[in-house]
């Protein structure tokens, strides 16, 4: 029986992707932040672990349970999901740090804290064994309104193709899975919460911004993400592809939104990407 190990699997794509799992026969263990409501019990080939990402000892004491439930055996898959959005949204110049270093702690560092702590169960069913970590696609397109997010998603990104190196001579792959838009609980009321992210910004800085960015945080931008975005279910099965493959990309594309930015990458230089960005977010050019 395969084993994995999947962070954030209280609700959105972890939850789904730890009952696909199981339902193909592995055996998962769920990470679910301590408190927080889920449909996932202990049962079958689901093993529900309390972990906390931002925490270092919940990350070790589920580090250990997992340890001791597989009595000397490995865990052929690591799946880095948890994540959060909404927390220090806004232009950079106005960023909250306290709100910037949560994001970090959770995203970045979150990711960090479990490789660190599940690496020994993987080297266990190396060579073979796979850890994903999830980036996103705002590290190729960059939108205004969520530079401290998208600073925690090159970071993970970053992380990867470090961690592909090292891990390399023991037959480890790593790979970043870069998902679009998904129409989950995250991203849900996603005009509401951008507007509120707007208004929660300086009056001095909406001033500065308002001609210009506005429109572009608070309308094009959900605009898109509900027009584009892919349904959870979708988003689960472009997953399941790719955990099918046998040899994984430094960046996995999942979503019909950000596979051709994906190739557009490829084939654009970074100056006309960043164009055909700015014109596809509606972001003024400068008028002398």
């Amino acid at each position: 029986m395969q084993t994995a190990f999947i962070t954030g699997a209280n609700v959105g794509q972890a939850n789904l992707l730890t009952k696909a799992l199981a339902a193909r026969g592995w055996r998962v263990f769920a990470g679910v932040l301590p408190g927080a409501p889920t449909d996932l019990v202990t049962g079958g080939n689901v093993v529900v672990v309390e972990q906390d990402v931002s925490k270092d000892e919940s990350v070790k004491a589920s580090a250990g349970f997992v340890t001791d439930a597989l009595g000397g055996g490995g865990l052929d898959l690591l799946m880095n999901v948890a994540g959060v959005a909404n927390i220090g949204t806004g232009v950079l110049e106005a960023a909250d740090f306290a709100a910037v270093q949560r994001l970090f702690n959770i995203n970045l560092f979150g990711q960090l804290r479990v490789i660190q702590a599940f690496l020994p169960l993987i080297r266990r069913s190396a060579p073979g064994s796979r850890i994903a970590n999830y980036s996103s696609g705002a590290i190729l397109a960059n939108p205004v309104g969520a530079g401290a997010y998208n600073m925690t998603k090159h970071a993970i990104h970053g992380m990867t193709l470090t961690l592909r190196h090292e891990l390399a001579p023991f037959g480890i792959q790593v790979t970043s899975i870069i998902p679009g838009g998904v129409l989950t609980a995250m991203s849900a009321n996603s005009h509401a919460n951008t507007e509120r992210s707007w208004n929660e910004q300086p009056e001095a800085v909406r001033q500065v911004y308002e001609p210009y960015l506005k429109r572009v945080m608070t309308r094009v931008l959900p605009d898109m993400l509900e027009k584009s975005g892919a349904t959870p279910e979708q988003a689960l099965a472009g997953t399941l592809v790719i955990l099918d493959k046998k040899k994984w990309k430094p960046m996995e594309y999942l979503g019909k939104d950000v596979k051709p930015m994906g190739m557009m990458k490829r084939l654009l230089s970074d100056t006309q990407l960043e164009a055909m960005m700015r014109r596809s977010f509606q972001v003024p050019a400068y008028k002398a």
